[in-house]
């Protein structure tokens, strides 16, 4: 076995020892269940900063890891700021639950109701639903480079033909679901960022999320390296705030998390909003599709999750079997979502019946099945 393979398997093999031995664990054991599953991580994927928050039962703890440059040597925090990618794809989709809780988008109206510069076309035939489920019917995973400008985005969608019948298969998409929460500002007639910004975010206790760093925050926002170790950011393109340009910190989304679990704290408005997200509109492959979220009954097996956020469901489409009616949530589920940008990497995942939570933030993209073994091992340690 080669020696990368193996170190992983010693890793994860002596987690489930630890875990066997302990019916109870307190913060020590946890930390030492973290110690053990992040610390081979980082070096294996050469990650110089990684954050993990976890809550139970409403009480958070951190365990942080390195720093966020290389250059000032800054320690990681709860307050420092990372991307989370496509973790902003249940953002994007809680502001268009709030549009349809606020009685100014409805689902399943097409999605040139809402931007008549594509009527006449593809999109009098794709719901906003399609749009937000990633079923418009082959929409594809990035914009072409052509495209990916807000010059000659829209364009693209006029000219864009489909691969299939709408509704039919999943292929995850950044034009997809990007679109979809720019019809949802549209529906409010508001700029998507004001209305995450001045709105959404602090209506959800938010103090540090944002989509443009203010320059006061500027030294909390870790610096992302990508694949060579060279610095990288994100950089500008087509619908980037609604698919991939959220930065927070992971006591921000562990509050984020937590009003997701629990979003009767909130406003009626927000309640039915965050209840959109978690409902189910059609299962794949084990998975269910909310609006942002992917769910799965709990208790999951690992290898569940693995296949479920692997290379292999996010590049290739899928058939779908739709909810009539859509579902509710099941009273045991495991909610999760992945995120990634050049230089960054972020999972969320969180079991509402057991107030159960976790968020992995790392300063560098480093493989979705790593983070989601991570997040296993320690919602397993935890719920005992």
């Amino acid at each position: 076995m080669p020696k990368h393979l193996r170190s992983g398997v010693l890793n994860f093999t002596a987690i489930a020892a630890f875990l066997s031995a302990s019916h109870c664990l307190a913060a020590a054991d946890l930390q030492a269940v973290a110690d053990a599953s992040i610390k081979p991580l980082m070096q294996q994927q050469s990650i110089s900063g990684l954050v993990v928050g976890v809550i139970k039962d409403g009480k958070a703890q951190y365990f942080n890891y390195g720093v966020a440059s290389k250059d000032t040597q800054q320690a990681v925090s709860e307050d420092t700021l990372f991307e989370v990618g496509s973790v902003s794809k249940t953002f994007a989709a809680t502001l268009a639950g709030y549009a349809v809780a606020s009685g100014t988008l409805t689902l399943s109206d097409k999605a040139s109701h809402y931007l008549p510069a594509l009527a006449g076309g593809t999109f009098d035939h794709v719901s906003v639903l399609n749009l937000g489920t990633y079923t418009a019917g082959g929409l594809p995973l990035l914009f072409p480079a052509e495209a990916d400008n807000n010059q000659h985005m829209l364009s693209y969608f006029q000219h864009w033909k489909p691969d299939f019948a709408p509704g039919t298969q999943r292929l995850y998409s950044n034009p997809s679901l990007g679109l979809f929460g720019y019809l949802a500002a549209q529906s409010l007639k508001q700029p998507f960022d004001q209305l995450m910004e001045n709105t959404l975010l602090p209506q959800l206790g938010l103090k540090h999320t944002f989509i443009n760093v203010p320059k006061s925050q500027m030294s909390l926002y870790a610096q992302g390296y990508g694949k060579d170790g060279k610095p990288v950011r994100v950089s500008p393109g087509a619908l980037d705030s609604e698919a991939y340009g959220i930065k927070t910190s992971a006591a921000d989304l562990l509050h984020y998390v937590e009003v997701n679990m629990h979003p009767t704290r909130l406003s009626k408005t927000l309640q039915q909003a965050i209840g959109a997200t978690h409902t189910g509109y059609y299962t794949v492959d084990g998975m269910t599709q909310g609006l942002g979220w992917e769910m799965y009954p709990y208790p999951v097996p690992l290898q569940v999750l693995l296949d479920g956020n692997s290379t292999k469901m996010a590049m290739q489409p899928h058939p779908v079997n739709w909810l009539t009616p859509p579902r509710a949530p099941l009273a045991d589920t495991w909610v999760n979502k992945t995120g990634s940008t050049n230089g960054f990497g972020a999972y969320v995942a969180y079991v509402p019946s057991k107030g159960l939570g976790v968020v992995i933030l790392a300063n560098k993209n480093y493989p979705n099945g790593e983070r989601v073994k991570v997040a296993h091992a320690l919602l397993s340690a935890m719920d005992n």
